[in-house]
């Protein structure tokens, strides 16, 4: 089975960036293979879908919440997905999951936790 650890969240300041990455072990197949996504769940709330990258030619798509702002990227031959986040606001406060699926409705992560200070 397929598993994933979320690195690179931490503090940082409104209007701030940073960058997660998500690398894969386990893989049955190539991970161009796998469709993933990122979901998240901001204290109190559910979770959240906010990026999915399809197999293969990897087309992306983004919630409204981060379209513009964020953006995902997947290096096939590192077995590893990426989340550039920028112009980063209070209520992108959240534990970052990468998940299977382009809905995320796979296995996930522990996560990563991203404090953003206003």
């Amino acid at each position: 089975e397929i598993q994933l650890v979320e690195s690179g969240g931490g503090l940082v300041q409104s209007g701030g960036s940073l960058r997660l990455s998500c690398k894969a072990s386990g893989l049955a197949v190539p991970f161009s293979s796998y469709a993933m996504a990122w979901v998240r769940q901001a204290p109190g709330k559910g979770l959240e879908w906010i990026t999915g990258i399809t197999r293969g030619v990897g087309v992306t798509n983004y919630a409204d919440s981060v379209k513009g702002r964020f953006t995902m990227s997947k290096d096939n031959a590192q077995n590893t997905l990426y989340l550039q986040m920028n112009s980063l606001k209070a209520e992108d406060t959240a534990i970052y999951y990468c998940a299977e699926g382009f809905t995320g409705a796979g296995v996930r992560g522990r996560g990563t936790q991203v404090t953003v200070s206003s």
